[in-house]
C-alpha cells in the first residue's frame, strides 16, 4: 500500500485509525489534538483518562468513537528547544511506536498529522522529513495504506524552502502554456520587427544543412554542417510498438534484477494495482504510475522518455509535474518519497498510488 499526502482534516479521513498529536496526559488541550477530542465526544476523554500518562515518543491506542475510524493512536512527540536535545530520534520514536500499534490492530490505513509541528515547535521542514523517512521505512516491510495530513497553509508552502534545486529548475525550464499561447498570437498580430519571447522547443529537428559563415574579409561563404538525424524508418518504428507498457516494465524488473514486490513497493504503487498491470498485457497505466515506476527503476531521462511512449505519454516543459520529476531523474534522485514531498510542496499530484 502507498503513502498518501493530503490537504485535509485529519478528523474526515475514513481510515481504520488515526494518530492524535497528544500531549503526556492524553488531553485534548488544542491544536489537532483539541479538533480529535472534540469530534470523536466525550467517550474519548473518559477513556483517555483510564489510561493514565503517556511518555514522550511513546503511543497509546483507544476507540474512535465518533469519528470515521476504529481506533485512535495517541502519540506524543517532543517539545523542540533548539535540535541538540534528541528531538528528532523521539519524533522518530513517535511514529514508529505508532505503526507499531495499527500494526497489532491489522489496521489496512492509518492517517497522521505532523506530530510535534504545531504548538510545540518542531520545524515543519524537519517534521516533515522525520515522517517521510520514518513512512518510507516501514512501508519497505509492510503493507498499509498511509495518510499524511497537512490542514494549514504554512505547511504546505515550503517547497522553496525544501528545494531550492528544484524551484531553480523549474525557473530554468518550465514553460507556461498560456504564455505559449501569447507568443504563437503574437506571431500573427504583431509588427515582425518587434522582438518576441521564445518558446521553449529543441531545435535537433530544425537544423540546416548549410548556413553562411562569415570570413574575416567579410566575405559569407557556404559551410557545411551537420544535418539533423534522419527519422527512423516505419519497419523501426512498428517493431518498438510491439511490447507494451505491460511487457516493457516486467522485462525492466527483470534487467534491473528487482522482484516485483521490490519494484511497486518502491514506486509507492499498491500492490492490486501492480496485479492488474502484470495480468493484463494491455493495461493503460495513468502517467504518474508510469513516471513512477521509471523512478522504482532508476531509469535515466531517456529511457523515462522511452517507457512514458509504450503508455502513449511523453515528458513535457509546460508541465510543472513533469518538470519536477525530471529534475530529480536527471539529478539521481530515486527516492519517490522525497519527490512526492516536493511535488507535493508545489502543488502538484503524486507519483505512484
Amino acid at each position: 500500500m502507498p503513502l498518501l499526502i493530503v490537504r485535509n482534516d485529519i478528523t474526515k479521513i475514513e481510515c481504520d485509525a488515526i494518530v492524535n498529536a497528544a500531549n503526556k496526559n492524553l488531553r485534548g488541550d488544542g491544536g489537532v489534538s483539541g479538533a480529535i477530542h472534540k469530534a470523536a465526544g466525550i467517550g474519548l476523554l473518559a477513556e483517555c483518562m483510564t489510561l493514565g500518562k503517556c511518555e514522550t515518543g511513546k503511543a497509546k491506542l483507544t476507540k474512535g468513537y465518533k469519528l470515521p475510524c476504529k481506533y485512535v493512536i495517541h502519540a506524543v512527540g517532543p517539545v523542540w528547544k533548539d535540535g541538540e536535545h534528541g528531538e528528532e530520534e523521539v519524533l522518530r520514536s513517535a511514529y514508529r511506536e505508532s505503526l507499531a500499534l495499527a500494526l497489532s490492530k491489522n489496521c489496512e490505513s492509518v492517517a497522521f498529522p505532523l506530530i510535534s509541528a504545531g504548538s510545540y515547535g518542531f520545524p515543519k521542514d524537519k517534521a516533515i522529513k522525520v515522517a517521510l523517512d520514518c513512512f518510507s521505512e516501514f512501508l519497505l516491510e509492510h503493507d498499509m495504506l498511509i495518510y499524511l495530513a497537512i490542514f494549514d497553509k504554512e505547511s504546505t508552502a515550503l517547497g522553496e524552502k525544501l528545494f531550492p534545486g528544484v524551484k531553480k529548475y523549474i525557473d530554468d525550464n518550465y514553460v507556461d502554456e498560456k504564455l505559449l499561447f501569447e507568443n504563437r498570437n503574437r506571431c500573427f498580430d504583431e509588427d515582425e520587427s518587434a522582438p518576441l519571447p521564445m518558446p521553449y522547443f529543441s531545435t535537433a529537428a530544425f537544423e540546416p544543412e548549410s548556413v553562411l559563415d562569415e570570413k574575416p574579409s567579410g566575405k559569407h561563404v557556404l559551410k557545411k554542417v551537420s544535418a539533423a538525424k534522419a527519422p527512423a524508418s516505419l519497419e523501426e518504428l512498428l517493431s518498438k510498438m510491439d511490447e507494451s507498457f505491460s511487457k516493457t516494465l516486467l522485462r525492466l524488473i527483470d534487467e534491473k534484477g528487482m522482484t516485483d514486490v521490490q519494484c511497486y513497493k518502491k514506486a509507492n504503487v499498491d500492490r492490486k494495482l501492480f496485479s492488474k498491470i502484470r495480468s493484463n498485457p494491455d493495461y493503460h497505466p495513468k502517467k504518474k504510475t508510469v513516471l513512477a515506476f521509471a523512478v522504482a527503476l532508476e531509469l535515466s531521462v531517456a529511457e523515462t522518455k522511452e517507457l512514458l511512449l509504450k503508455a502513449g505519454f511523453s515528458l513535457s516543459k509546460s508541465s510543472k509535474f513533469d518538470v519536477i520529476v525530471e529534475y530529480f531523474i536527471e539529478n539521481g534522485i530515486y527516492d519517490v518519497f522525497t519527490i512526492n514531498e516536493a511535488l507535493f510542496s508545489f502543488d502538484q499530484d503524486l507519483l505512484g498510488l
